[in-house]
């Protein structure tokens, strides 16, 4: 596979960088485009606002598609901003062997501590500004995070030096360097460590959103309405049927979004591979 960087001589010599396409117009084009429009339509679906069903028997196809939504736009915004403090905090790591001793044990232990021990913690917080979907989102992000910022900083470490040095050579240096050097790179490694933490919210999603056990004298009409508290509360309540409905649903996107999402990144990233 080629990747290589091609020097275009003219009257000014400039400098370009091939890994061997570009990666940000083909990847707006071919995933992010839809998933945004996913994401707008979802947005748009959570602002004509929604609580919590009162009776789990009432439980229809729309309200496991509306609880459905609210999820997904949760995961949506926690996976955004993982991925928006994981990038510097990698590149940072990686800046120098001594930065690279002194954060990745930091990263380690803070990632090896449970996250749901800072659950308690932020659900009171937020209960302070009755803003419980802050706690929810929180927590899903600290599930992330760690998935990302690993995965990146294995990616910056197969940089091959040679391709280091002649970017610095011929003046690849800030955003320019991150754009048409390390991203392509570590393209592989972000697809990977996104799918880890896009499963790993997943995970959490059901204690993410049944609050009430984390409140002082808390009610289950506190949980945040999703697909997670849909699913305790139809089992809690006996209503098999409901909860297999909602387990399918869950099921369901999930099975989509790794189709039309994840298997084309992980594909489309196979290209950017060092051998």
């Amino acid at each position: 596979m080629r990747k290589d960087i091609h020097r275009t001589h003219s009257t000014h010599h400039h400098f370009s960088v091939s890994y061997p396409i570009k990666l940000l117009p083909r990847l707006y084009s071919t995933v992010l485009t839809p998933l945004i429009i996913l994401a707008i339509i979802f947005v748009g679906v959570w602002a004509l606002g929604g609580t919590a069903i009162s009776n789990v028997s009432e439980v229809s196809v729309s309200s496991i598609a509306l609880a459905l939504c609210f999820t997904f736009i949760r995961l949506f915004i926690a996976y955004a901003l993982a991925l928006i403090v994981s990038i510097p905090l990698a590149l940072l790591a990686h800046k120098s062997p001594l930065m690279e001793r002194i954060l990745l044990p930091v990263f380690d232990i803070v990632q090896s501590v449970p996250v749901l021990a800072f659950f308690p913690i932020l659900v009171l917080f937020f209960v302070r500004f009755n803003f419980l979907d802050g706690a929810a989102i929180c927590i899903i992000f600290l599930s992330m995070v760690w998935n990302i910022v690993f995965s990146l900083v294995g990616g910056l470490k197969v940089i091959p030096g040679d391709i280091t040095a002649a970017s610095h050579i011929f003046g690849v240096r800030g955003i320019r360097y991150f754009s048409e050097v390390a991203l392509p790179a570590v393209f592989p490694y972000l697809v990977t460590g996104s799918l880890l933490a896009w499963a790993q919210g997943w995970n959490i999603i059901i204690v993410a959103e049944v609050l009430h056990t984390y409140i002082p004298g808390g009610v289950s009409g506190q949980d945040l309405f999703g697909i997670g508290s849909l699913l305790v509360q139809s089992i809690s309540a006996g209503q098999t049927t409901a909860f297999l409905y909602s387990l399918v649903g869950m099921v369901v996107v999930i099975a989509i979004m790794n189709f039309l999402v994840w298997q084309k990144l992980l594909h489309y990233a196979e290209r950017f591979r060092f051998e």
